[in-house]
């Protein structure tokens, strides 16, 4: 042929009618480069001459396969050609072995067509007409086989239908529960939402909610512990799960023992008696509670650092003493276990408000220590060191013992001056003293934004003081004593300063500072004593006064001379240069009684009856008569008269 016929292998290209569409294309570059961000300018760039530089070696590989020599090609012909060689003849026994198969098969109608085209092989191992094929028709069924069938199938059908029904019915009604139970649960979730509530999701259980009912400025122990999850029961209730918070109710009792003997008691919160609990309830008894432990926790903490001053701890108790025979006990008790007999006989109302007063405080300073940590952490932080923070204990225990010490000293120190200035009255001193407790609580210097309740802590938590003033004997000496009371160091505990002012005496000063209660009444005693040892003198009667209805001489009077001669004890001398004798005056003066003896000085040449006659003792006690004296006398003065008297009036030696 002239002309060569070429007949293409492969497959015409057909155009396609439009183009393909955007979309279609930006899947094709995400399906082949990825996203966008991975295609760019040099990427595609460096493809590009990656392609090429193939092409190239491509070429470069054929041009070298000409420089090979003449007997490596050789080689490599033959190795070419065994391959097809192999390819062929595994075609040819493929190929066989299907006419042998088709043969055999074939040998069963016509065995001598067969034999010509079976391999000699096949011949010897199967006999011809070994494998045959038939045609199977299936036979008809009856109208009746028919008609049973179409009745199972119905059946079956209905029978599939029914429990789909069945299915779908308990399907709905569980949907129908199930959306019951959430619509409860959620509304549930938003009645604690709406009373003010903080929900939120569980920090390690995203998928479920939570409370907080704790304090987000507590220690770190109780904060988290304030977080509760709101689980959801089958029926769709809420259910609080609390966690490491008790299922007990728990509370702080404090308790006012006088004598190892109850006095009072704090009032416990109240619990349903049939254990029905609403979930606002179920919260806030999980909320105090968590107070309540956290509160003890803080004050074992500071009780500890107390041990010094008498505080005492142990496994949920803390004791201490707030005065001579009062102690106070902090307990941390199940209020379900515990009941309320402030009712019984033994008792006091006093100390009941006591125990209640302290009750309150106790959670009111806890929830001020509560806010002074918000405020610090609102603050810009301090630098960051190498040296851990500390953590210092609340104030909590320590204002209540300081507060407790100070009005038991101020209450003391009050009622001895009201017993002994009734003393010193009911002998006719005029003498008068002023005492204003807890002077050092000053709301008005407090001007800023605080609110009222914070002026008060801040007053509480600054040491006490107090101040007493008054006169002493006579108009002209006068006292003052300031009573402070500090619960930090290095001033702890209480100190009295005294400030006094003796004209008769400049030379006597009061100490500085005491500390013990007996030395501070003894000191102001021994102030009284002195002032009346000068006090005397004056009282005794002027020139020119009648006695027993005779008037004395100028000699006779101006010739009395009084000298203190113990004025540290109380003792004074009475001396008469006239008739030569002396008497001695001793002043005893406590919180019951004020004494003045008098007697005639041994040294005189008297008789022992004139003697025994001579002496005379005069008391006086809180609103009573003279007792002990003869007569009439009733005061101070005319007892001093009736002993000038007896000077007067007594036998000369």
């Amino acid at each position: 042929m002239s002309n060569s016929f070429t007949l293409p292998l492969r497959p015409a290209v057909e155009k396609a009618a439009r183009e393909d569409a955007l979309p279609i294309r930006i899947a094709q570059i995400n399906a082949q480069r990825g996203s966008f961000r991975n295609v760019t300018e040099e990427s595609l760039q460096a493809e590009i001459e990656a392609q090429k530089n193939g092409v190239e070696e491509k070429e470069g590989d054929g041009k070298e396969l000409s420089d090979v020599d003449a007997t490596d090609r050789l080689d490599l012909l033959y190795k070419r050609r065994a391959d097809i060689t192999q390819f062929a003849l595994q075609a040819h026994m493929e190929a066989m072995f299907a006419l042998d198969f088709i043969s055999l098969l074939l040998s069963k109608h016509a065995p001598r067509q067969a034999e010509l085209s079976m391999s000699p092989h096949l011949k010897q191992v199967a006999p011809t007409g070994s494998l045959s094929t038939d045609i199977i028709r299936i036979p008809e069924r009856s109208e009746v086989a028919k008609q049973d069938r179409k009745t199972v199938s119905r059946g079956w059908k209905l029978e599939s239908f029914n429990a789909a029904a069945n299915k779908l019915l308990k399907s709905a009604a569980r949907l129908e529960e199930e959306v019951a139970a959430e619509t409860k649960y959620w509304g549930e979730v938003l009645t604690v939402k709406d009373k003010g509530w903080k929900v939120c999701r569980l920090p390690r259980e995203r998928q479920a909610l939570g409370v907080q009912y704790g304090f987000l400025e507590a220690t770190p122990t109780f904060r988290d512990r304030g977080l509760a999850s709101l689980r959801r029961a089958e029926n769709g209730s809420l259910i609080l799960d609390k966690g490491l918070v008790p299922s007990k109710a728990r509370a702080i009792r404090v308790q006012v023992k006088r004598d190892g003997r109850t006095t009072g008691s704090s009032k416990l919160p109240t619990v349903s008696s049939n254990g029905e609990f609403s979930i606002e309830d179920r919260i806030l008894q999980a909320r105090d509670t968590l107070y309540e432990e956290e509160l003890f926790h803080e004050l074992s903490r500071e009780a500890r650092i107390m041990a010094s001053q008498g505080v005492m701890t142990g496994q949920n108790i803390i004791q201490f003493q707030a005065s001579e025979g009062q102690d106070i006990i902090l307990e941390l008790v199940d209020i379900n276990e515990m009941w309320d007999d402030r009712s019984s006989e033994s008792h006091v109302p006093e100390d009941d408000i006591l125990s209640h007063g302290i009750a309150h405080s106790l959670r009111i300073l806890l929830a001020y220590a509560h806010r002074q940590n918000l405020r610090r952490r609102r603050q810009i932080p301090p630098p960051l060191t190498l040296k851990k923070r500390p953590n210092p204990e609340y104030q909590i225990l320590r204002p209540i013992t300081g507060y407790l010490q100070h009005s038991s000293h101020v209450r003391s120190l009050e009622v001895f001056l009201k017993d002994v200035y009734r003393v010193l009255q009911s002998a006719g001193v005029d003498c008068r003293y002023n005492a204003t407790p807890f002077s050092s609580i000053n709301l008005s210097r407090n001007s800023g934004p605080s609110h009222t309740v914070e002026k008060i802590i801040k007053e509480f938590l600054s040491p006490f003081e107090s101040n007493f003033s008054g006169t002493l004997a006579t108009s002209a000496s006068s006292f003052s004593i300031k009573v402070r009371t500090h619960m930090a160091p290095p001033s702890l505990g209480t100190d009295y300063e005294f400030s006094i002012n003796l004209p008769s005496l400049p030379d006597v000063q009061a100490p500085a500072r005491l500390g013990l209660k007996d030395e501070v009444e003894s000191l102001i005693i021994h102030l009284i004593t002195l002032d009346l040892v000068n006090l005397i003198p004056s009282l005794s009667p002027r020139p020119r006064t009648p006695i027993d209805g005779h008037i004395l001489s100028d000699n006779t009077n101006a010739g009395l001379l009084w000298q203190p001669a113990f004025p540290h004890h109380g003792e004074l001398r009475a001396s008469y240069p006239d008739t030569g004798r002396s008497k001695k005056l001793a002043l005893k003066l406590s919180s019951k009684e004020l004494t003045i003896q008098s007697s005639w000085l041994s040294g005189l040449q008297m008789s022992g009856d004139e003697l025994s006659r001579g002496q005379t003792t005069y008391s006086w006690k809180p609103d009573e008569d003279l007792m002990g004296a003869p007569g009439d006398i009733l005061t101070l003065k005319e007892a001093v008269e009736a002993i000038f008297r007896e000077g007067i009036t007594a036998p000369e030696s």
